[in-house]
Formats: C-alpha cells, structure tokens, sequence
C-alpha cells in the first residue's frame, strides 16, 4: 500500500522570488485604462502602483492607499 507522501508529488512552488519572470510583463492590480481621459486618475494610479513596487506588495491597506493620497498632495 502506497503512503500518501508516495502518491503525490512534490509541491513546486511557482511563485518564485517576487521578480517578473523573465519577458513577461509585471502584473499590477491598480491600474488606469490606456485611453483614461482623466489625467488625475492615471496620476493617482501610477503612484499606487509605483507605491506597491516600492514597498513589495500586492494589495495595500486603506491606510496605505490613504498615504499614497497624502503623497500626491490631498488633505481634508
């Protein structure tokens, strides 16, 4: 009889390092449309972007995306 170890195999992970793989695009998931009209919209999705690869993450926090807005300039 064959353990459960044997029978499956063994776990890859495809993660890798955090890098883009090589040749492919790097994957963000804020990000403007190419034809945004609105050039505040693509200025506050560039720096959320440039926030997350600066700090390594994928998704932020409402306090994080708040900073991002305090960055660009906003205040109550």
């Amino acid at each position: 009889m064959q353990t459960l170890v044997e029978q499956n195999p063994p776990f890859i992970d495809r993660r890798g390092t955090g890098e883009a793989r090589e040749g492919a695009p790097e994957r963000r998931q804020f990000k403007a449309t190419p034809d945004t009209t609105r050039p505040d919209v693509a200025e506050f999705a560039a720096a959320v972007d440039a926030y997350k690869a600066r700090h390594r993450r994928r998704f932020i926090t409402f306090d994080e995306l708040f900073d991002v807005m305090t960055e660009l300039g906003y205040h109550k």
